[in-house]
């Protein structure tokens, strides 16, 4: 049985200035691109029996600059979708709504059109991910490329936990996590590793 990997992309200009951040597709920061470089060691000499990607080019760089190379795109993979807080920061946020916790409230629709997403909705999509990852996982390790949020409610959807939890694992950029078995349960081997 595998492992899975988890790598969150490497910095863009919203990430270093915490704004929110799922549609716009932002590139990477130089010192993103240097983050994503330096995963590669960390990587090196791993056969994956799947890599996939979010399909916004900040994870799909990220995944080409780490050395990873056959990465399929999958749409599940993409960040949480905030909506009317696309672009805004939690700060800015709390302004108007000081409880406001996406944890527990999720983000309201964009006036654009833009779809926000609860925790369960999310919830949602990293369990479809997962049951793609699960019937991967015996033929070997498994490397997800994608985003904080996102990544998160995976972890604690594999963890057997609510989406909500993954608010309990904070995910810095341009790192590899990764989760293991313990007795063959799901458990976290590392995380937030670096080069």
């Amino acid at each position: 049985m595998g492992d899975l990997l988890l790598v969150r992309h490497g910095e863009t200009e919203w990430s270093r200035s915490g704004q929110h951040t799922s549609f716009t597709d932002l590139p990477l920061t130089p010192r993103g691109e240097e983050q994503a470089r330096s995963l590669a060691p960390l990587l090196a000499g791993r056969d994956f029996a799947l890599v996939l990607t979010s399909p916004l080019g900040r994870a799909r760089r990220t995944a080409e600059l780490a050395g990873l190379t056959g990465a399929g795109r999958e749409a599940d993979l993409h960040e949480w979708h905030y909506g009317a807080y696309e672009g805004v920061t939690t700060e800015e946020i709390h302004r108007t709504r000081p409880d406001w916790n996406l944890w527990t409230d999720g983000a309201p629709p964009g006036a654009d059109g833009s779809p926000g997403e609860s925790p369960d909705e999310v919830g949602k999509r990293a369990d479809r991910v997962l049951a793609r990852v699960t019937a991967a996982l015996p033929e070997g390790d498994v490397m997800l490329v994608a985003h904080g949020h996102f990544l998160r409610v995976l972890t604690a959807r594999r963890l057997g936990l609510t989406a909500a939890e993954g608010r309990l694992f904070r995910l810095e950029t341009g790192t590899v996590s990764r989760l293991s078995t313990e007795h063959g349960r799901p458990v976290i081997e590392e995380w937030n590793a670096r080069a």
